[in-house]
């Protein structure tokens, strides 16, 4: 699930040449930002302080870490963005959680996350990614960039699954939107 942006670098790790892969950098007009790295880190190096800016609650991310895998998103040993995927079955994933650090925000390094976990998981075989957001403001707009499309409503989700009420832009989330990423030609 997703809804928000980010906080907390972790340590990285240096993971093997298959594992790790260097981003294309954000760029500002013609100028190259920095060099960004992209790989998945061990679950016990998730950066857990970033990703309550996308999950509000530590419990809800400790509940589905032990099954996700965990990729990030650093410069110069500095993690930028992280996310967490989960498995669902057969070729099928849900991007649980994602998030940018607040002062690398508006910067491109979270949407060079999310293209680099999509095509990551298309090159694995997968016939699509899932996520959860909420049903208004810039997350919603962020995933329909990125070809995932509506296809369900989980109705009031967020009363039902958190013990304080959840705020965007000062309006009270209630339901899900349920959207999902079909990879075309992947037969999984």
């Amino acid at each position: 699930m997703l809804w928000g942006i980010p906080q907390t670098p972790t340590h990285g790790y240096s993971g093997s040449p298959i594992d790790q892969a260097p981003a294309d950098p954000p760029t500002l007009g013609k100028r190259t930002v920095m060099s960004l790295l992209i790989q998945e880190i061990p679950t016990t190096d998730t950066p857990i302080e970033l990703l309550l800016l996308a999950d509000p609650s530590e419990d809800k991310i400790r509940s589905y870490l032990p099954r996700s895998k965990c990729f990030v998103a650093s410069i110069d040993g500095v993690v930028v963005a992280a996310c967490l995927v989960q498995q669902l079955g057969a070729g099928a994933h849900e991007l649980m959680s994602i998030a940018t650090q607040p002062a690398h925000q508006k910067s491109g390094y979270g949407t060079a996350l999310l293209k680099w976990v999509i095509d990551f998981f298309r090159k694995s075989g997968a016939s699509q990614i899932e996520v959860g957001t909420g049903t208004f403001g810039y997350q919603l707009a962020f995933y329909q960039r990125h070809g995932f499309r509506v296809t369900a409503i989980d109705r009031d989700f967020f009363v039902n699954n958190y013990p304080e009420p959840i705020f965007e832009d000062g309006i009270q989330l209630f339901d899900m939107l349920r959207l999902t990423l079909r990879y075309s030609g992947n037969v999984a």
